[in-house]
């Protein structure tokens, strides 16, 4: 998108690059030496994958984690220059593009190693993949007694390299740890049982891990939301957890006001009425931007640092807000916040998540390539 295009958006989430530098020498510390390696997949947790990618290659970060063959070639084209993990299963059939785009693939099936195998003679190539076992999170991977049978047909390959064995945590983010102590008592036998297979690195740590599970760390780790200055949880043991620093702002500007008398339907639906004469706001931003419509009259928005409430359906590109109580204060064009910081008063997207009964890594996630990314910060 060009520039001029850049500043006709009156939607946009502000990307703080400063924030990001900060979580990262934070989870840095909470780890040591070991390397990080940061997952970056769904556009960058919805905040701009190539702006996020680009920020972690100068601060270092090599390795960079994304779910699926198609976001590493976006990253490709970007001239991003990082090795890629991929972290989805996938099939066969992509096995060409995987190998001619040096991608670190995850397995878990003979069949994709034989594919990979195959198309990397084919294009003079090596690959290094990446074992995921399922130590609990019943997704993907194989079972713990498969690893050293797998191993051992994995070194017919001579195109094959099993950098990594890998696991995930299905409950690191819970006050009961005993699940996830579990599984790292059998990472560690699984380990122990391959050390002739001279395995590089094991990791297993997300975000959570990072915080509240030091035995977890091994090799290397892979932090997720908490790099974007969110908590994985409510429950992270870890006080630390608090020192991370939102990345992303969520903003829009008022582009009509309308005053309207007592009892008038709102928007689709007339799912609101007035109960009395009151000045509203249209906002340019809607389902089509990420706007959950669930959130409909229920949640707030910041105009002048004062939480002004929703009314009516949200619709795919607009949205009302009440703001009869800044009667006088407020003009077309003043801005408002969907998540973030104004004056004294903030909105997370941990607070829209919990209306919506969800998680605070979907609502960000949710919004939508129309709206502009715009860098604040950075080095």
């Amino acid at each position: 998108m060009n520039n001029r295009l850049k500043n006709l958006g009156l939607t946009c989430a502000e990307i703080n690059l400063d924030h990001l530098t900060q979580n990262m020498a934070l989870l840095q510390k909470l780890v040591g030496v070991r390397p990080m390696w940061p997952a970056i997949k769904a556009n960058g947790y919805g905040h701009g994958v190539e702006i996020i990618a680009r920020h972690l290659v100068k601060l270092g970060y090599q390795t960079l984690c994304v779910a699926h063959i198609t976001e590493a070639i976006t990253l490709a084209k970007s001239g991003i220059d990082a090795n890629i993990l991929l972290l989805s299963a996938t099939l066969p059939e992509h096995s060409e593009s995987i190998v001619s785009n040096g991608c670190e693939p995850v397995v878990c099936t003979f069949e994709m190693v034989e594919a990979l195998a195959n198309d990397a003679v084919k294009l003079g190539k090596q690959v290094s993949v990446h074992l995921m076992v399922d130590t609990g999170m019943g997704r993907i991977g194989i079972t713990p007694d498969e690893v050293i049978p797998f191993l051992e047909r994995c070194r017919t390959y001579p195109t094959i390299n099993v950098l990594g064995v890998m696991s995930h945590f299905p409950c690191a983010d819970e006050t009961n740890k005993n699940l996830s102590l579990a599984q790292i008592k059998i990472f560690k036998r699984i380990r122990e049982m391959a050390r002739e297979f001279s395995i590089a690195v094991y990791h297993m740590a997300n975000s959570a891990a990072v915080f509240d599970l030091p035995d977890s760390h091994f090799d290397a780790v892979r932090p997720g939301i908490a790099i974007y200055g969110l908590a994985p949880s409510n429950e992270i043991v870890n006080p630390r957890v608090n020192e991370l620093k939102p990345v992303l702002a969520w903003k829009t500007r008022i582009t009509f006001l309308k005053e309207v008398p007592a009892h008038t339907g709102l928007s689709y639906g007339h799912a609101f009425h007035t109960q009395q004469p009151t000045l509203i706001a249209t906002v340019p931003v809607g389902y089509g931007d990420g706007l959950s419509r669930r959130l409909s009259n229920n949640m707030d928005m910041l105009v002048h640092g004062v939480r002004c409430p929703q009314v009516g359906r949200i619709t795919m590109d607009q949205s009302l807000l009440n703001v009869g109580h800044l009667r006088g204060k407020i003009k077309q064009g003043d801005e408002v916040i969907i998540i973030g910081q104004q004056g004294g008063e903030k909105i997370t997207a941990d607070e829209l998540a919990i209306k919506l009964g969800s998680i605070n890594y979907e609502v960000v996630t949710g919004i939508s390539q129309r709206v502009n990314r715009v860098i604040i910060g950075g080095i």
